[in-house]
């Protein structure tokens, strides 16, 4: 993978396969550090917790996941080669393909996003900073037990750690993709702003005081972002607004920061893709 420093997810399901309760144990560790813990992973492994791994930060790979091996061959034949392919189940994989350059946010999972559509993998998970499985540890899940009680390997295919050929190409045209939609995004708001009378312009109190909501923050905050995305507002206004209520109960820090990132992209693709449900 290239990176300096792993944000590494301990993740065990609850009863009957559920999420409830605290069941990600997240660490932060150097090369180094991530080393030194393996005694203690498969200790968690074998408890029955899944490990995964992502670079920490801002980085230069997208992770398609649930790829089959026909979909690997059509990567590497088609200047796509992976720098890192882990078979996370028998016949099914995961490939890290190494961009030229470090990606922001917006631009990583635009670029996770086509990778996924254009060979098949899974669009669920293509994101800047989805966690990929670690190898060396068994896959957990339920479905792939075994008569024997055993859990298959999660195993190293190949690992070139290269750029792939057609990164430079691709990337340009995920950016100019990516400007076009943001440039139609502030198109459609300036429409809103300019036939919009100011009186109507809402702040984020008015849909927490919204009946129609019943309390729900979730569906506040998305309401709100939609809104306000499409008139005009900017992300980083819109995260802020989000974030002026309590959010202790999503997790910490890290949890809070991704939900709120979640609620924005979901605004901004419904913004893009649907000209936006919006309350009026």
């Amino acid at each position: 993978m290239g990176a300096s420093t792993f944000e590494v997810g301990l993740f065990k399901p609850g009863p009957d396969g559920g999420t409830a309760g605290p069941e990600m144990i997240p660490r932060t560790w150097d090369r180094d550090g991530l080393m030194r813990s393996v005694p203690w992973m498969k200790l968690q492994n074998l408890q029955g917790r899944n490990i995964y791994v992502r670079p920490h930060g801002e980085h230069d790979l997208s992770m398609v996941d649930d790829l089959q091996r026909d979909a690997l061959n059509r990567m590497s034949t088609s200047g796509f080669k992976p720098a890192l392919v882990v078979e996370t189940s028998p016949g099914n994989f995961q490939a890290w393909l190494k961009h030229s350059r470090v990606l922001c946010r917006e631009t990583s999972t635009a670029a996770a996003r086509a990778l996924a559509e254009q060979f098949g993998g899974d669009k669920g998970a293509a994101d800047w900073r989805h966690f990929g499985r670690l190898a060396g540890f068994t896959n957990r899940k339920a479905k792939y037990q075994g008569e024997d009680g055993l859990f298959p390997y999660v195993r190293l295919v190949a690992a070139s750690g290269a750029v792939y050929t057609n990164a430079d190409q691709f990337m340009g045209e995920i950016e100019k993709k990516f400007a076009i939609e943001k440039e139609r995004v502030s198109e459609h708001a300036a429409k809103f702003v300019r036939n919009e009378p100011r009186a109507m312009r809402r702040t984020i109190e008015h849909f927490r005081s919204n009946p129609l909501y019943g309390g729900d923050g979730t569906r506040i905050d998305l309401a709100y972002a939609i809104y306000a995305l499409s008139r005009g507002a900017s992300e980083e206004q819109v995260k802020a607004a989000i974030r002026s209520r309590d959010l202790n109960h999503k997790g910490n820090d890290r949890r809070q920061d991704d939900y709120v990132d979640r609620t924005v992209k979901k605004a901004l693709a419904a913004v893009v893709k649907n000209g936006a449900s919006i309350e009026r």
